[in-house]
Parts: C-alpha cells; structure tokens; sequence
C-alpha cells in the first residue's frame, strides 16, 4: 500500500540531530526546535532508539506530550535495543559510522533484528516517546555500512525477525506501516525482489540528493514505483553539507565533494535559488518520493525547510545543473 493517505504533507522533521549527533544539544535548544517544527505546521516526525541512545525519543516524547496524539505521524524504528547498563559512547562499533552519537546517553546498544527483540524495542520506544502507538515502524541500518561484509547476515536476521513482526502488527493494526530505514540502496534493491515481506515504504537516507543520486535512479526508485513502495527521503541535504555545514555521509566532506558543492552552489546564486531550496525540491520531484524529513537542532532550521519547499525555482536553473552534469540526465525535476 502507499503510505501518501497516511502522511500529513511533503515535508516531515527527522530527529537524529536531537540525540546530540555531532554536538551536545541542551534540552531547551531539542525542545524548542520541536515546538518550531509544530508552530510551522510539520506533522510527521521520524526518530529511533539509535540516536543518541534513547535521546532522541525521550526529547521528541517530551516535547509532544502535550500534542493531540491524532494530529501527527510518528515513526521509529527496530534493530537496536537500548539497556539500562552503561558503555563508553566513543567506543561504539558502528562501522562507516563511528563516533556519530558519542554525545548522546551511555546506554548501551545492542544490535537484534530477532522477532522478539522487535517486540521489546517496540514496546520501549512507546515508553520513551510518551505514546500508546506508532504508525510507522523502519527496521533500521541492515546494511553495508554498518555492518559491512556482515550485512547479509544482519538483513538475514531481519528478514526472518522483524520483517515477519512487523508485517503481522500491521495486518493486526497495531502500527499502519512499515518498511526499511536504511543508507545504501542495495537491501531495498534485495527486499523488493522478495515475495514474503510486502513493506509500504522505505526511508532512504543520503541517496536521492542532489550530491547522490545515480544508483538509486538506475533500478531501486523505478521498482519502487512499479511496485508501490513508497520513499521517504532522509538526508536531503546530504547530511548537511548542501545547507551550509561540513558533514557529508556524517562525517567530514571531503574536498571533492566540497568542490561539486561549491559549483553547485554558483548555479544558485547565479539564477537566486536558495540552496535548500534546490535540494529539497530536486528529492521530491522524482514520483516515488513522497516525503522528506530533513533534521534540524535549531529552530530557526525549521522555517528555512519550509520555505524552501516553496520557493520558486526557475526551469533554467535545473537546465544548468544537467549541462554541467551535476544532475543525472534521466533525474526528473519539479515542473518538467
């Protein structure tokens, strides 16, 4: 099924950020932002129990307490589990992704996609977000880079465990969708040749942006549309280094993609787009996404997301990108 009758709009928040990914956050800061993300009319909000340990969830949680639980989406997500023992943050095994919540809680994580540890990190992320439900459920990360050459093992594990749960949740009624929440296109590419599964959607984080996008447009985007699969675009903005920060697949840019960045950002201010206005609407243009949560920590983050989902962007300005080959050749683009 799509999940389009199910999200209240195009734009959602993602909420890695307020599980302190990259920085301490103060509560008042994560709490303020969620407020601003609310006042600015945004009614879909992603988390999981991997960001920051639990933290994210608890401020997101906290800060829509006081929500009519009917007026927004929520969703989380499956595959890790969060004790009350302590470990060292900074030492986490995360594959590509080490040291990426070293500022969130100590709790420690352990990685299982099983049936039943599907049910507990349900039945603790209800806890911590303060709700009696979910509506949509990711089984989150079963891929390369977190567990590199592992990964088929980890998706294995998924695919008996979590997938059969969650797929029987949602025929209960318990949650109304579910799908994967991942970084590389290759489970969903796996999980869309399966008959067993029948997710509604996948979250696809940091692979239809302007900076990323030839892999997922060659099979996974037309075979999730062929099959009515939704896609909901995490990271538009490339984990931030399309909307002015340093960070590129959660680390560090690197000079070259710093460099496409800055031709990019000239093909902009040449034709006066906002740049995120152009990412944004470029992740959205293809007819398999649906939505997009980009994150924020600061409040004033959350008008610029909106605003730039609707500010005019001239033809001539995407005609630039594909005669600099910034853009795909086969990349639709809003208004063609």
């Amino acid at each position: 099924m799509s999940i389009t009758s199910l999200l209240p709009g195009r734009l959602g928040f993602g909420t890695a950020p307020l599980g302190n990914m990259f920085r301490a956050i103060p509560d008042e800061e994560a709490a303020a932002t969620v407020d601003a993300a609310w006042d600015q009319g945004i009614r879909y909000f992603d988390t999981a129990p991997f960001y920051g340990a639990g933290l994210s969830e608890i401020r997101l949680g906290d800060a829509l307490a006081g929500r009519p639980r009917d007026a927004y989406v929520l969703s989380t997500k499956v595959g890790r589990v969060i004790l009350d023992e302590t470990e060292d943050p900074s030492a986490r095994d995360l594959g590509e992704k080490g040291g990426l919540f070293e500022h969130g809680r100590p709790n420690r994580i352990i990685n299982d996609y099983s049936a039943d540890a599907t049910l507990r990190s349900i039945e603790d992320s209800l806890r911590r977000l303060r709700t009696d439900r979910l509506d949509i459920v990711w089984v989150h990360d079963v891929a390369q880079d977190f567990y590199g050459d592992e990964w088929l093992a980890a998706y294995e594990s998924a695919r008996t465990g979590a997938f059969r749960v969650l797929r029987r949740l949602r025929e209960e009624g318990v949650i109304k969708a579910w799908g994967l929440g991942v970084n590389r296109v290759e489970p969903l590419e796996l999980t869309l040749d399966l008959d067993e599964p029948e997710p509604d959607a996948f979250l696809l984080a940091g692979r239809y942006t302007l900076l990323d996008h030839e892999r997922a447009l060659q099979r996974l985007l037309p075979a999730a549309a062929a099959r009515d699969v939704d896609i909901v675009v995490g990271g538009p903005y490339s984990s931030g280094v399309l909307a002015g920060g340093q960070h590129f697949e959660y680390r560090k840019a690197p000079a070259a993609v710093l460099a496409k960045v800055d031709r990019v950002k000239a093909l902009a201010a040449r034709h006066d787009v906002p740049i995120k206005a152009a990412a944004l609407q470029f992740s959205l243009a293809h007819p398999a996404t649906v939505a997009a949560v980009p994150g924020a920590t600061r409040p004033s983050r959350i008008a610029e997301d909106v605003s730039a989902l609707d500010a005019k962007v001239p033809a001539e300005f995407w005609t630039a990108l594909r005669a600099e080959g910034l853009i795909a050749e086969n990349a639709p683009v809003p208004g063609a």
